[in-house]
């Protein structure tokens, strides 16, 4: 009897249970739904702000922007946006400014702060990057304060605006890590407000607030509080890349919905894009490296990113010894030695600076003639902005990527932490990887704009020069690569690219190879090229394995897998004819 009675219950919980995952999936479609809705009600604020005229100089305030941007800037006419984003947050409007690298962001707070008096607070990313605009405000006679632990004059300067004992400085910066730990600084800041001396905020790299960013920073989700806290106060928002997805989360999370959004074209016609197969032996590497600097970039400036200070400092020393003038520049350098090799390169003493990704906020050389990239960017938003260092007094630059799979390998490991970390590497591989679409209208797919080949006027390499393309079907060979990928799962052995290719071409540990995978009458490089599309396709994917030493990734079957299994699936990848897959 108990024992009927218990079947019974348990065919009422999974019929209860099979309700429950109805349910929530009608609730999670609702939420996708609900979400979508209120994103459409944002964009149509913002679209309705955006039909006034900001651009114009019929404000009150219009002839004292102008008389102070001669005079005090020494700038003679403004640029696309930075008008009407002054007088849209000098109306009090909050406003989301997405301008490339370059393009004049930082005027479109310091001119207001200039004219508005008051107090303008900056958030700021980095220290690096604030001290580079306090050092250019010094040149022009503009006092600016800044809050961090240290004790400098600036900082000084900073406190004394606050209390109200210095009302020459109206412009204050300060990284969002220290305005969340200073009760202090916010304190203060209740009482500027409170005084009505408050006229704005302005927080820079604003796509930081956004977990579906490229390079959220935690701390920025503090600044949630601002609306709440000083209301009235409008919040102007700067970056150089951002999609429409992160605008829609930037504005939920600062509670800014419906801001005006103002966005200048991502595409910089002045600059070369072109992708190069990094050769895997690193004599040859160096080599092709030495003959740009020495040929096709002799006498120009520029910067050659790595991936690591290591990365940084060797390289350095090989290019040096090739009687190359190049420094170095990485966060653990002291900062005298830093300022030194900063400066030699300005001055031109240097030709080129080698260094990690955090160089180059806020640089204020626009003879950079090249950016090469001596390894993949994590992000197509990364790779933008570092490359967006190029060019930026107008005149033709070049913007190299020197691409190789095995490099993939490194970066995953350290973007697997971020929530949409991997999804945003693979896309820079899919950049690298294609073989015939003009690199500029890559780069617009991925800011939701659209540009024709027409806009790229030969400016990067496949429009420059046309590659004969062809379509193969690789299914075979994914099928081949399951096999040996399967081998391995039943003993239990880990397999990396160099494993996965030996094996492939009956090389390496013998325990590793199927004798029913025939040999690739291909070379290596298009082996790696099958394999990188397999998995941005996810044919493939990584799996990850973290130990007390290191982040290591191992290739195994990806979430696709199932449907290669089927002899008459085809998988077409498009290539460069030279691959001769």
């Amino acid at each position: 009897m108990e024992e009927s009675e218990i079947k019974v219950i348990d065919c009422e919980i999974k019929e209860i249970e099979k309700e429950i995952r109805k349910l929530n999936e009608r609730k999670k479609a609702l939420n996708k739904r609900k979400e979508k809705l209120m994103n459409d009600v944002i964009r149509q604020k913002s679209l309705e702000k955006s039909k006034r005229d900001w651009n114009n100089s019929n404000f009150p305030w219009s002839k004292k922007l102008k008389s102070t941007l001669t005079e005090v800037l020494k700038i003679n006419n403004f640029r696309e946006h930075q008008l009407s984003a002054i007088n849209a947050v000098m109306s009090g409007e909050d406003t989301i400014l997405v301008m490339p690298t370059g393009g004049g962001k930082s005027l479109c707070y310091q001119l207001p702060a200039i004219v508005m008096r008051g107090i303008t607070i900056v958030i700021s990313p980095l220290i690096a990057l604030i001290e580079d605009q306090i050092h250019g405000l010094k040149k022009l006679n503009i006092p600016a304060g800044m809050l961090t632990s240290n004790k400098s004059e600036e900082v000084k300067l900073a406190w004394a605006a606050l209390d109200g004992k210095n009302d020459n400085v109206n412009l204050i910066y300060i990284t969002p890590e220290f305005m969340k730990k200073s009760k202090r600084f916010m304190a203060k800041l209740q009482k500027v407000f409170n005084q009505k001396r408050l006229k704005l905020f302005a927080i820079d790299e604003v796509h930081c607030c956004s977990t579906w960013g490229h390079d959220f920073r935690p701390d920025y989700q503090f600044l949630g509080c601002l609306k709440a806290m000083f209301p009235g106060i409008p919040i102007l928002g700067l970056t150089a890349t951002a999609t429409t997805a992160i605008l829609d989360d930037v504005q939920q999370m600062l509670d800014i919905h419906g801001s005006l959004i103002l966005r200048a074209t991502f595409n910089r016609p002045n600059l070369y894009y072109e992708v190069r197969r990094k050769p895997n032996d690193k004599e040859n590497c160096l080599e092709m490296l030495v003959t740009l600097l020495k040929s096709r970039f002799s006498d120009k400036s520029g910067i050659i990113y790595t991936t690591t200070i290591k990365d940084a400092e060797t390289l350095t020393t090989s290019l040096r010894d090739r009687g190359l003038k190049v420094g170095c520049y990485h966060a653990m350098l002291d900062a005298e030695v830093r300022s030194k090799m900063y400066n030699k390169w300005i001055t031109g003493s240097y030709q080129a600076i080698v260094a990690t990704i955090a160089f180059g906020l806020g640089i204020d050389k626009p003879d950079v003639r090249f950016v090469i990239h001596h390894c993949m960017s994590k992000s197509m938003e990364n790779y933008y902005q570092e490359s967006g260092r190029a060019g930026r007094d107008g005149k033709k630059a070049t913007c190299i990527i020197l691409y190789r799979l095995a490099d993939i390998f490194k970066l995953s490991t350290m973007v697997i932490g971020d929530k949409v970390g991997l999804r945003n590497l693979y896309k820079t591989l899919d950049y690298c990887l294609n073989s015939n679409a003009c690199r500029r209208s890559l780069i617009a797919t991925h800011f939701n704009e659209n540009w024709s080949k027409e806009d790229c006027n030969s400016m990067c390499d496949h429009c420059a020069k046309s590659k004969k393309t062809t379509s193969t079907d690789i299914a075979p060979y994914c099928r081949q690569i399951y096999k040996i990928i399967d081998k391995a799962a039943d003993t239990e052995t880990n397999l990396t690219l160099l494993k996965l290719l030996d094996a492939w071409y009956g090389k390496g540990t013998a325990s590793y190879r199927v004798s029913s995978v025939p040999v690739p009458k291909f070379s290596r490089e298009a082996a790696e090229a099958i394999i990188a599309f397999l998995l941005i396709n996810g044919y493939l994917k990584e799996d990850f394995v973290f130990n007390a030493y290191a982040n290591l990734t191992y290739l195994v079957r990806g979430p696709d897998s199932s449907l290669v299994t089927d002899s008459n699936y085809n998988i077409l990848f498009t290539h460069d004819e030279t691959l001769k897959i």
